[in-house]
């Protein structure tokens, strides 16, 4: 009968005849299903609790959630539909809408307009260097000091 061999990193069961097995020097045996998990477990050196795709990451969450607490549930409002009012009745009521439609685009300010109105006045370039530097220096004090 043949072996039934789990890989080490995602859990998934290993068919027989396919597979990797890898063995560090210090003995430890890594049965791996597909290059995928090699390159994860052995080249990138990532934990399969970690890691989305695995049946250990699975349980790891499964264990984490039992603790957590149920979220409550709102009950949801219910919407009320409005009784719509048939059009084809009164071919009168279609024109004002339309007027109205047109007045409210107009109303509106054009896109040219828009940016006209928000442009702000352009700044002046920062004070140079040197003349903030002239204007740090303290002032000599006037004669009436030096009387004393």
């Amino acid at each position: 009968m043949v072996e039934r061999r789990v890989c080490t990193f995602c859990g998934d069961e290993i068919e027989p005849g396919t597979g990797k097995m890898y063995i560090k020097k210090d003995g430890v045996v890594y049965n791996l299903c597909s290059s995928k998990c090699y390159k994860n477990l052995v080249i990138l050196g990532r934990v399969p609790r970690r890691t989305t795709w695995t049946r250990y990451y699975e349980r790891e969450k499964s264990i984490r959630m039992k603790g957590l607490p149920a979220p409550e549930e709102k009950p949801k409002a219910k919407k009320v539909k409005k009784e719509e009012k048939p059009e084809a009745a009164s071919p009168e009521k279609k024109e004002p809408e339309a007027a109205a439609k047109a007045e409210h685009e107009q109303a509106k300010p054009k896109p040219e307009e828009k940016k006209a109105e928000t442009k702000a006045p352009t700044k002046k370039a920062p004070a140079k260097k040197a003349d903030a530097a002239k204007s740090e220096k303290p002032k000599p004090k006037p004669a009436e000091e030096k009387k004393e």
